[in-house]
């Protein structure tokens, strides 16, 4: 295992790597504000990108942000590009952690995985997009777990309150717990909701290239999960929900993915009952409905075609975050304590809550910068050998959970 104490050969705790980015400042702003979290009270970090200018310019605007002058000048800066692989070996060479905020992932992700394994940094990523995530798993997990390197992606809003939260509602439950449903809500502030253009991109060639998940995944020769309880029934495309009072549809992001291979690890490794998982959104009345079939339908469009995907990542706004916050409600079921699961259905249920500030640029940077510290801190709970992991099997035996509720992710049972 790499170790997570600095030393003359690596000077940094944590590395901040495309610190530049819209979302790798509020990234840069979280590490600051959380630095005294850091191993002995003390964390040692930097920032990285490609250009000397803007990075200076990001730790301004956080010393700015933050009332902290000293970051102005505190805080080193290292030169590092996607394009360039010696810059990465050499920035990978200086950290314990990378904090890889460069997207959208399909197109600059893989670089920043492969100069960690082969430089034995960890690293941490925010992806949403399952087709870099699991190809990541099939190309580089063996080469991590010979390294000692832990490989985490998807540590921000995709998918730690999802697949955390499957995890706290089965550590809740009092006996077997065997499926569980979320049910994903958000409210926006006045100036209306957030995304920018990592996010939007990553959303559009996602859907582009759906096609392409399923042959990847036929790589991996995975055997069924076992189903344990009643089958969990998949909803149709839209429906009216009694759980959360409004109409929802499946929920379209990574969400379902990294629990899936979050339970099919701890069943496998740790030999636990596996949950069955539904993932849903909530989408308002019906007006709203119109407004998404309209919008659903040129977006289905446009995505087909290079010009049409274009113009999407053109059209792409920034609003204002404040007062935007979301909720994830789960439901689930499970045979209670002395109840056999082999016999007859489940007779138990549990319902739990996540919510957080604004999804995308406000909990995402909380989310990954406590999984960070998480692994600095507890490495002696990381899975026993390195590879590439999904939050949940990572995280598992830790107290991320603990340390998200004290920084605004809140769970908690109903």
């Amino acid at each position: 295992m790499v170790s997570v104490e600095t030393n003359w050969n690596r000077p940094y705790h944590i590395v901040v790597f495309g610190a530049s980015g819209f979302t790798g400042q509020f990234v840069v702003e979280e590490v600051a504000r959380t630095a005294c979290e850091g191993p002995n009270g003390n964390l040692h970090w930097a920032v990285a990108g490609r250009s000397k200018q803007k990075l200076d310019k990001v730790l301004e605007q956080a010393a700015a942000a933050l009332g902290r002058p000293e970051l102005r000048t505190g805080i080193d800066t290292i030169i590092a590009d996607v394009g360039e692989p010696d810059s990465l070996a050499a920035m990978c060479k200086q950290a314990v952690i990378v904090l890889n905020c460069v997207g959208p992932y399909r197109f600059y992700g893989e670089p920043v995985v492969k100069a960690c394994v082969e430089n034995g940094a960890h690293c941490i990523d925010i992806c949403g997009e399952p087709q870099f995530l699991e190809g990541m798993q099939l190309n580089y997990h063996s080469q991590a777990a010979e390294k000692g390197v832990y490989i985490v992606g998807s540590c921000g809003f995709d998918s730690i309150p999802a697949d955390m939260g499957v995890l706290y509602t089965r550590d809740q439950f009092r006996g077997t717990l065997t499926a569980v449903e979320s049910f994903l809500t958000a409210s926006s502030g006045p100036e209306g909701g957030c995304i920018h253009d990592g996010t939007w991109q990553s959303a559009i060639y996602g859907f582009a290239d759906s096609g392409k998940l399923k042959s990847l995944r036929r790589k991996f020769n995975h055997k069924p999960l076992p189903t344990v309880g009643s089958k969990i029934k998949r909803r149709g495309a839209l429906f009216y929900s009694n759980e959360i009072q409004q109409y929802a549809l499946p929920f379209m992001g990574a969400d379902p993915s990294v629990v899936k291979r979050t339970q099919r690890f701890l069943a496998e490794e740790y030999q636990q009952t596996p949950v069955q998982y539904g993932a849903y959104a909530g989408v308002g009345g019906l007006c709203n409905i119109v407004k998404m079939i309209f919008a659903g339908m040129m977006f289905w469009f446009l995505v087909k075609f290079s010009f049409g995907r274009n113009l999407l990542i053109k059209v792409t706004d920034r609003w204002l975050m404040e007062g935007s916050s979301f909720q994830f409600a789960f439901y689930g079921e499970g045979y209670t304590e002395g109840q056999d699961p082999s016999q007859g259905k489940p007779n138990g249920k549990i319902r739990t809550l996540v919510q957080g500030p604004e999804a995308g640029y406000v909990a995402t940077p909380i989310a990954m910068v406590q999984a960070a510290l998480t692994m600095l801190g507890e490495p002696k709970s990381l899975p026993r050998e390195g590879g590439v992991y999904t939050p949940g099997a990572a995280f598992a035996r830790t107290t991320l959970i603990d340390r998200l509720n004290k920084h605004g992710i809140q769970f908690s049972v109903l």
